[in-house]
């Protein structure tokens, strides 16, 4: 999807309306902070835990389904991906990446829906990338929304060197997820004003409050919206002193509280 204007909402909409009977996966590519690899390893553990799934239906099977997925080579990751028989994310800008990504879209469980803003951005792909690895349809859709969301990290840089988010920026972030992703920054947030003086949530006690909310299914969907999260500089990980991982917003009590009163 090509044309003047942002297309997130086009495409999340398209996503929550149209693919619900399928996996999706968001790749937000306008971030610096996304990391390939992770986008790889992402959708091959939402495959490989179908494919657990579908194990367990079978009575007296056994195999190595059953531990996580098994290599963080990009090498195998890309095997893997190859050998299963829907996954959707948004393109990265880089001529790397994409010839990565382009591999990824020739696997049969694989799906790419997309959006480009930049006017140079077809430069990045040669014939065979096009025709033969992604094989877009392209589509023109000006919808002329402004690049709210976009344009929020390099405001912040702009603002205020990579500090800790204003309430309004973090504000704009969260209302552009989803209403579940907003429920569990909520749930985050208000341990975080209960415990103040507690170095954060851990990350387990975050996952057992979600579940018994029913926000989230499983600790795959949780970790994808703390990406997300955390891709937006809305959420700290950092060591608690009892070794586990602990989840801290970077911003004050106060400021903490407006938030949510302004999320509604």
């Amino acid at each position: 999807m090509y044309g003047f204007g942002s297309k997130k909402q086009l495409l999340e909409d398209f996503a929550s309306t149209t693919l619900t009977d399928f996996t999706v996966i968001v790749i937000n590519g306008y971030l610096p902070s996304i990391n390939l690899k992770q986008v790889i390893a992402t959708i091959a553990e939402m495959l490989w835990d179908q494919a657990k799934s579908k194990r367990k239906c079978q009575p007296g099977t056994r195999s190595q389904l059953s531990q996580p997925f098994p290599s963080q080579s990009f090498d195998d990751i890309i095997s893997f991906l190859k050998r299963q028989t829907s996954s959707h994310f948004t393109a990265l800008r880089d001529a790397e990446s994409q010839q990565c990504l382009a591999q990824v879209s020739c696997c049969p469980q694989v799906r790419v829906v997309a959006s480009t803003d930049h006017v140079n951005a077809p430069l990045l792909w040669d014939k065979k990338t096009v025709h033969t690895q992604y094989r877009w349809s392209w589509y023109h859709v000006p919808t002329f929304a402004p690049y709210k969301v976009e344009c929020v990290f390099y405001l912040l840089i702009l603002a205020s060197g990579g500090h800790a988010q204003t309430t309004k920026t973090a504000l704009v972030v969260l209302q552009s997820l989803t209403p579940n992703a907003q429920s569990v920054f909520r749930v985050l947030a208000e341990y975080q004003l209960a415990n103040e003086k507690e170095e954060g949530m851990p990350v387990s006690s975050l996952y057992t409050k979600c579940r018994e909310r029913f926000l989230v299914s499983s600790q795959v969907t949780l970790n994808s919206h703390l990406t997300e999260f955390k891709d937006h500089d809305l959420v700290k990980i950092r060591k608690h002193s009892d070794g586990q991982d602990c989840l801290r917003i970077p911003l004050v009590s106060d400021a903490l509280e407006k938030l949510l009163q302004e999320l509604g």
